[in-house]
């Protein structure tokens, strides 16, 4: 993909992410790890959790090293919070898939409650296969800067498109149609997509959910590579969870949210 090319979906072209925000992607997620600092206050103020269990999974090239940020702010809201446990993750590779249905259907279980997906990029489209395969074990699933609207038509740069395709051997784009359709398809849970316009990794489109009653898209100002520790991502991702299993409802920007949500 040039700088010039289109992702094209249905009769929808979209331009790839902006240079300046690709090339900017490293010092703005230092930026948003900076603000962590001075936010602590305001984090405080999310609503606390009801114990009930959550998955993270990390995005591409990422282990739980890349989501301990996360998990400890939502472990400290009061939720049973887990990470994937699968080392790096370099795609469907082997019984990956296999393993995260076990692992998420296992938490269910244990805790005898349905399970919460928390997914960065590639690890929210992994949460949203998760949540089709076994849609009774799952609450909801919250995605953040992930593609999945692309179903592998080329969601990202052309950079991190190609190191996907080398490294988890899935050849972007080749998949028969029945199954990018079923990739793009929502699944039978609540869903919430947080994206930013300004990502400089994914085409911020294709990371948003179609409309429904009990779809939502939060946009945030951020990098892709901060949206795991980016404050107002970690707010968000704290009001979602805390929502009744049974009273699911769409995110609140009333107020002084206005300024920072759209």
């Amino acid at each position: 993909m040039n700088a010039d090319a289109h992702l094209t979906l249905g009769a929808r072209q979209y331009q790839p992410p902006a240079a300046i925000w690709s090339m900017l992607e490293p010092a703005r997620a230092l930026m948003e790890m900076g603000l962590l600092s001075f936010s602590g206050p305001c984090l405080g103020q999310a609503p606390r959790g009801d114990g009930h269990p959550v998955m993270v999974i990390p995005g591409f090239m990422g282990t739980d090293t890349s989501t301990a940020v996360l998990r400890s702010y939502l472990r400290a809201l009061g939720y049973e919070v887990h990470p994937w446990a699968l080392g790096r993750n370099f795609g469907p590779r082997g019984d990956t898939e296999e393993r995260m249905v076990e692992r998420a259907n296992h938490l269910a279980a244990r805790y005898e409650r349905k399970v919460s997906l928390v997914g960065w990029s590639l690890g929210g489209i992994f949460a949203r296969q998760i949540a089709r395969d076994i849609p009774d074990a799952i609450r909801q699933v919250i995605t953040l800067g992930s593609p999945f609207g692309s179903a592998g038509q080329g969601g990202t740069n052309k950079e991190i498109a190609g190191l996907y395709e080398r490294l988890s051997g899935d050849m972007i784009g080749h998949a028969p149609e029945t199954v990018r359709a079923r990739h793009r398809s929502r699944p039978p849970v609540p869903c919430t997509a947080i994206f930013s316009r300004t990502d400089g990794v994914a085409v911020w489109q294709v990371c948003t959910e179609e409309a429904g009653p009990d779809t939502d898209n939060i946009e945030v100002f951020g990098s892709h590579t901060g949206l795991g520790f980016n404050p107002f991502v970690l707010y968000a991702v704290a009001d979602r969870l805390a929502l009744p299993e049974d009273g699911w409802e769409p995110f609140d920007r009333g107020g002084v949210k206005a300024l920072f949500y759209g």
